[in-house]
């Protein structure tokens, strides 16, 4: 306890407290310690925590400022924030009309392929205006916000032309600077070839390369870079060569990565030092080992493997025995996983993936927070880490994956201000 510092937010009787205090990133058999206290508390002066422990003894050391806020958690569980590190928020239309096309047996390429897909959201996105583009995805980030989440990366890629493209990063610049969820932007031109391009992707690339990664250096807008690297979209050398120009523009990497068929993308992410590749449906054995050595993060996205009927998902238990570090995501986006509930997410990994609760909560917190590169801000609940965490209406975090289909967020509380009640509907809005 800083004796100079007034706490301003006292939880305390907490059922569970996950601090996720321990090693970072985890990796194995580490991802199952949670670092649990029973009957905890945590003290906040203004939006740094300042204490942790056992309810009694952080109460008794802890000087209240004069408007303190004390809230009994009675019994409830409390995590850290949660941190989605893969989301297409930005866009202008939903494309539920593909949805039921897949129910009828139509598949995700031969929708891509009839002009469906990224590219029907490119047109829509073209026509939309910033403002529409804004509030759409305030909305996106409430309902985020709501299931828990304080955190996202966020990408572009729906623009592919240079001016759409800036101006999705422009809106989740400004939405940075006035939600309460903290966006990691990511620059997406190599989401797809745009239709004008359909004849020459030469010359997309060449425009991906020579324009627009150095328009979005330039303007300061992204920190990262990512690419769809698939076969019949960016192929591994396609993808290597607008990849090194992103990298030497200053960008830090992230690769869609054998998502619809296995072509090397995991070992090519690995070989260039990509801090992420996501997806990974179909990764090899050599790809796992080579993300394994390299420190690449494996974030899964099983709730895309779900809305698209797939049968297959991401060997998430092979990856973890194998060292790789392991994170969760929504994949919110219109066409393949449009959803922003990461506690479903953690229930497909216990599913499907076959993660342990505890697992999971470890890929959606100080794992996340590794792959965008926030370790020192967010991701564990410890004295001078930024006061983001989540008040769960349950008294076992086992409940978490087990409980499904309903939100059981209580309250979240954002840089020390509860932002969320479960009676106010989310609305994440300052």
């Amino acid at each position: 306890m800083q004796a100079d510092k007034k706490i301003t937010l006292l939880i305390k009787n907490i059922g569970q407290l996950i601090t996720m205090d321990g090693p970072i990133p985890r990796v194995g058999d580490q991802m199952k310690d949670i670092g649990l206290i029973e009957d905890g508390a945590i003290a906040i002066s203004i939006d740094e925590i300042v204490s942790v422990g056992k309810s009694d003894e952080v109460e008794g050391q802890s000087t209240l400022a004069e408007n303190c806020t004390v809230i009994d958690a009675e019994g409830a569980v409390v995590t850290p924030g949660l941190i989605d590190p893969h989301t297409h928020p930005v866009f202008a239309k939903t494309r539920e009309k593909e949805f039921e096309m897949r129910t009828e047996g139509r598949s995700y390429m031969e929708i891509a392929e009839a002009g469906g897909g990224i590219r029907s959201s490119v047109r829509h996105l073209r026509e939309a205006s910033y403002a529409d583009l804004k509030n759409a995805t305030a909305e996106r980030l409430d309902r985020l916000l709501s299931y828990g989440v304080t955190t996202i990366e966020a990408k572009s890629g729906y623009g592919l032309s240079t001016e759409s493209e800036l101006q999705m990063l422009e809106v989740i610049a400004e939405l940075n600077e006035t939600h309460n969820i903290d966006l990691v932007p990511t620059f997406l031109g190599a989401h797809e070839v745009p239709d004008e391009y359909r004849d020459d992707r030469k010359g997309y690339e060449d425009l991906v390369i020579n324009e627009m990664i150095p328009a979005v250096a330039k303007k300061k807008l992204a920190e990262y870079a990512d690419i769809f690297c698939e076969k019949g979209v960016f192929e591994i050398e396609s993808s290597r060569r607008i990849m090194s120009a992103a990298k030497s523009a200053g960008m830090k990497l992230r690769f869609h990565a054998d998502e619809l068929a296995c072509i090397g993308a995991a070992e090519l992410a690995a070989d260039m030092g990509a801090a992420t590749a996501d997806h990974l449906v179909y990764i090899s054995d050599d790809g796992i080992k080579a993300m394994a050595r390299a420190g690449t993060v494996a974030v899964l996205l099983p709730g895309t493997t779900f809305s698209l009927g797939g049968s297959q998902y991401a060997p998430a238990r092979k990856m973890i025995d194998e060292g790789v570090v392991l994170s969760l995501s929504t994949d919110c986006n219109p066409g393949s996983s449009f959803t922003e509930s990461l506690p479903f997410i953690i229930t497909l990994a216990a599913v499907q993936l076959k993660l342990t609760a505890a697992e999971s909560i470890s890929a959606v917190t100080v794992n996340a927070a590794w792959s965008i590169d926030r370790s020192e801000m967010i991701g564990q609940l410890m004295p001078g880490m930024q006061a983001d965490f989540v008040l769960w209406d349950m008294a076992d975090y086992r409940e978490l994956p087990y409980h499904y289909g309903v939100n059981l967020v209580a309250k979240v509380v954002k840089k020390g201000k509860i932002v969320v009640n479960a009676q106010n509907n989310g609305n994440g809005r300052d």
